[in-house]
């Protein structure tokens, strides 16, 4: 593999000259509930407490990324980033950068009612909430925790502190909550969110993802338009992940994310560094690039920028499911962040 050049100084760009403006950072592994399609119902082998970066430590990336890479957006994510205990001076931290990236979380809404407006208050512009089922039985029965009523809650509250606009994201899955697509999606109007669809990933850690039982995205557009009437959103899509349809004319939105359909690896602008100081390019890598090391070894922010400069360069065309040699990530997706 050819070094990256020198004159991409300021940017993290790849070989394919997609440039990477948009950070997810997950703050842990742990999640607190056990969805099914993710992990087991014990849970996983956390990571240990001396491998996580600390506050400072995130931060600090961060700001390299912002102040040398070119980073404009930065969404932090997990496992669950609410249960992060420094989560609210880390927020306020990149607040506080120049220039002040957008900032964005995505969470399973557990404590958010709770914590939406301090969040607010220090600088988070808006949140993704996951919620795959209306159905408590349903919830409980795929998250192995009776707790719809906090998700709606944190919702809820969300919108209240004026964490605008609140996305709501779900995974379909045949036979579990397939039918469930209208149903969501008059929720979501009905209390101002925007919805976002997701075919599911082969990021969990049972490895069990089959894709003949994978609800489909064109499958999920047909059932919408059973109930709705859906136009092509006139707005630019640009690097975003969902294609967006206006419903009944406007103005409100639903999105479908068709990674695995309709892959839009083409216009990634996305980068992303894990709980424990990597640097993943893709959701499905296999490789990563070790910056908590450096750091601690007493890299200075240069030298950190070139390592990161050095991991995009390297980044593949494409997520390759479909490709013959294609293997699923180690990691399972509470351990990469979304």
């Amino acid at each position: 593999m050819t070094a990256a050049p020198t004159t991409t100084d300021g940017v993290l760009v790849d070989r394919y000259g997609r440039v990477a403006r948009d950070l997810r950072v997950s703050l842990t592994d742990r999640c607190n509930l056990r969805c099914t399609y993710c992990m087991p119902a014990e849970g996983l082998p956390w990571l240990a407490g001396p491998e996580l970066l600390t506050d400072d430590e995130i931060v600090r990336l961060i700001r390299v990324a912002v102040h040398r890479l070119g980073v404009t957006e930065v969404r932090f994510t997990g496992g669950e980033p609410l249960i992060r205990p420094g989560l609210v001076g880390i927020v306020s931290a990149v607040a506080g950068l120049k220039p002040r990236p957008r900032i964005s979380l995505t969470t399973n809404g557990l404590g958010l009612a709770r914590l939406a407006p301090a969040l607010r208050a220090v600088g988070l512009d808006r949140v993704n909430v996951s919620l795959d089922t209306l159905d408590r039985a349903r919830f409980t029965e795929l998250t192995r925790r009776d707790r719809l009523a906090d998700v709606l809650a944190g919702l809820a509250g969300a919108a209240a502190a004026g964490l605008a606009p609140v996305k709501v994201n779900a995974v379909l899955m045949r036979g579990v909550n397939d039918d469930e697509a209208p149903a969501l999606l008059r929720f979501a109007l009905a209390h101002g969110y925007e919805l976002r669809l997701i075919e599911q990933m082969p990021l969990d850690a049972q490895h069990g993802w089959d894709r003949a039982a994978m609800v489909t995205a064109d499958e999920i557009l047909a059932a919408l338009r059973a109930e709705f009437d859906l136009s092509e959103d006139p707005a630019e899509r640009g690097a975003a992940p969902a294609e967006t349809w206006l419903v009944d004319d406007g103005p409100a939105r639903v999105g479908v994310i068709g990674s695995v359909t309709r892959p839009f690896c083409g216009d990634c602008d996305r980068t992303r560094l894990t709980a424990d100081g990597q640097v993943r390019t893709c959701l499905f890598a296999n490789e990563e690039a070790d910056l908590r090391g450096a750091l601690r070894a007493g890299a200075d922010d240069a030298e950190l920028a070139r390592r990161w400069r050095g991991a995009m360069w390297g980044k593949r065309a494409g997520h390759g499911i479909d490709e013959p040699a294609f293997l699923q990530p180690a990691r399972p997706m509470s351990a990469i962040g979304g």
